[in-house]
């Protein structure tokens, strides 16, 4: 059974689904429910009607964009990857974000089985493919999805009675799906954080991103601080497989920041900025547009998701590479 799924580019694993399919299916968020959250943002801030109509029609398109997106993670033939477009969009119809996840994922698969196999191929593969990802989203997409917003509902209450222990707590675990190749963007927009919760995430995440920025300044100049800063801090992961204290500096920051931020100052945000960090600005701008726009959120941006996390981290580090526990070049990006 192994070699015939093999012969046709089947290779079922946890890392194929949950580490390749789920960072694929984030690009696809970020290039509809977020990047059109973002423009519909700056088009209302602006008055700018176009720009909010743009992004509007753009984050219609999750759906589609998720489904085509993990297709092609899936190195799905060309007509299982067209199809896929359809059963993205069945699944988060039926299932939201999760549901045309599982939709696609399944649906792919099943059309790369047959893919090729007959003459009648043009029609046999949209076919069965389609169907396999309707089947799919009816029979799973409401549960799946009922299921994760379930998971986020509990962990939005739970960060508002306990929201020292949970900001810490969230902060840590999704800035650390950020740096390591999980999507932690996926995972907030399937559980729809929001409030306190997606507040501290955001500052987790923005944490480890420029966390990694300043103690890698050494190493990678300027050029890293644009890089991990605004990019993503997965480029160090091979140096923290060689090195996982390089870890503690940004975690910490977040840890320490997050509880603050929300019990002191009320930091919120939503779904699609929960686990993007400072990658982009995404982070940023998704708490203008859930706290609104004012010099003092606007101050509160800087100091929790730029300037602590930067000086928290770089303090955390200065004794760990005094103590040689961090050393010279170990955090250098290679390009190799």
């Amino acid at each position: 059974m192994r070699e015939f799924l093999a012969s046709r580019g089947v290779h079922p694993s946890l890392h194929t689904y949950f580490v390749t399919a789920l960072s694929y299916m984030a690009l696809g968020l970020f290039s509809s429910l977020i990047i059109g959250l973002i423009l519909q943002t700056v088009g209302e801030q602006a008055g700018i009607g176009w720009l909010d109509e743009a992004g509007t029609m753009t984050m219609a398109m999750m759906g589609p964009a998720i489904g085509a997106a993990v297709a092609y993670s899936l190195k799905a033939p060309s007509l299982v990857l067209f199809s896929a477009v359809a059963t993205g969009a069945f699944g988060a119809e039926l299932g939201g974000p999760a549901g045309a996840f599982l939709a696609t994922v399944l649906a792919t698969e099943v059309g790369k089985l047959i893919s090729q196999r007959t003459r009648l191929d043009i029609v046999l593969t949209p076919s069965v493919t389609v169907l396999a990802g309707f089947g799919v989203s009816w029979a799973a997409g409401p549960a799946i999805d009922s299921g994760m917003r379930g998971l986020g509902q509990i962990i939005m209450w739970a960060t508002d009675q306990q929201p020292v222990l949970m900001s810490i707590l969230v902060a840590v675990l999704m800035g650390i799906a950020l740096t390591l190749p999980i999507s932690s963007a996926a995972i907030a927009v399937m559980m729809d954080l929001s409030g306190l919760a997606a507040g501290a995430a955001t500052i987790g995440c923005a944490a480890q991103m420029i966390g990694f920025a300043v103690t890698g300044f050494r190493e990678n100049g300027w050029g890293g601080v644009v890089s991990l800063g605004l990019g993503t801090s997965m480029l160090q992961v091979p140096n923290i497989v060689r090195n996982p204290l390089l870890f503690v500096p940004p975690t910490v920051a977040g840890a320490v920041l997050a509880p603050i931020a929300t019990v002191g100052f009320a930091m919120e945000g939503n779904a699609a900025g929960a686990g993007m960090g400072t990658s982009g600005f995404v982070g940023p701008l998704m708490t203008v547009e859930t706290m609104g726009f004012s010099v003092e959120v606007l101050l509160i941006i800087v100091a929790f998701q730029f300037v602590l996390p930067a000086l928290v981290a770089w303090l955390v580090y200065l004794p760990m590479r005094r103590m040689s526990w961090i050393t010279d070049s170990e955090q250098l990006i290679r390009q190799d």
